[in-house]
Parts: structure tokens; sequence; C-alpha cells
């Protein structure tokens, strides 16, 4: 009798077994594993003494086999995000001081998140939205328009019962 497959199809089992056979980071190569040993019956701990890997790991791999996203396992980005290169500042600044519309862009004024998928596009790095803003605050810039401090400044003077400040900034986790 053929080994019993519990959650992936044979297709899957195939694609997995595939690219076991590539050259594949050990991190990735220990996601695959996991789903496949848990696919022919193996418990979490057997799985976590077998491969020596973290609970949590094993247990987030194996319910992307039991939930049919096991092709899913080179999407996740690995460890600490690259750091942002001299290149990848220039060309933060470069974007920053010119209007998205020079890009071809249909809104005027750029957004971390539309400056952080620009940059992915054309550097093929990734960085998180929250993290432009902080790169762009370092280097002393802002997406922010510049002249709003007279708006402010008009809205407080008619209404003296409410007062206009700049929010805290958020807290991103990336």
């Amino acid at each position: 009798m053929e080994n019993q497959s519990l959650y992936l199809t044979p297709f899957q089992r195939k694609f997995l077994l595939k690219s076991l056979e590539t050259d594949l980071r050990p991190e990735y190569r220990r996601r695959i594993e996991i789903m496949l040993l848990a696919d022919a019956g193996q418990s979490q701990t057997q799985i976590c003494e077998a491969l020596g890997c973290a609970q949590e790991t094993a247990r987030y791999w194996i319910v992307m086999a039991q939930t049919g996203n096991a092709h899913n396992w080179g999407d996740r980005p690995m460890g600490r995000p690259k750091t942002v290169n001299e290149q990848y500042l220039v060309r933060l600044k470069e974007l920053v001081s010119h209007s998205p519309r020079e890009y071809g862009y249909s809104f005027q004024r750029w957004t971390a998140q539309w400056l952080s998928k620009h940059l992915a596009k054309e550097l093929a790095m990734q960085v998180s939205s929250c993290h432009i803003n902080r790169l762009l605050k370092e280097m002393g810039l802002s997406t922010r328009l510049k002249d709003n401090t007279t708006e402010k400044q008009t809205s407080s003077q008619q209404n003296s019962s409410i007062r206009i400040q700049d929010l805290p900034p958020s807290h991103c986790y990336s």
C-alpha cells in the first residue's frame, strides 16, 4: 500500500519533493520537511525532535499543509530584512524631491507606502512603510506638505477650545 497522505494533494507532495532537490537555504528546506513529515502522520513533537526546530515553526508549517497552502513555503521572508544601502537612500531622497507624477503615478504627493512599493520594484528591496518614514526622518525629509502650519494656526485661532497638534508617531512593527 502506498503512503497515505493526510493533508497534501499528490501534486503538492510531488511539488515539495521536487523542491527539495534544488539548492535551498536550510530554513526553506526545513519548512518543506515539516510539511512532508506532518503529511506522513508525524506529530509536532516528533517533527521538532527530528528537525531540531521550534514548536512555533513546526506548528505554523503544519497548519500551512493542513490548509492547502504548502505551495507558499517560499513566500514568507526569512530572518531580518536586508539593510538599506547607500544606493537605496540616494534613490529615496531623489524620489521624495520629485513629484510622483514624474514617474507615471496619478497622485501628487508620495506616501511612505508608495515609496516602498516603487523602490521595491526598482531596487528589488522590500522595506516597510514605517521604516521608510524612519529613514526620511533621519534625513530630515518628509512626505507631508510643508505649508500646513498656517492652516493649523488659523484653525486654532477660530475655535480656541480645540487644539490641533501633531499626533505622536504610530508604532509600526515590521
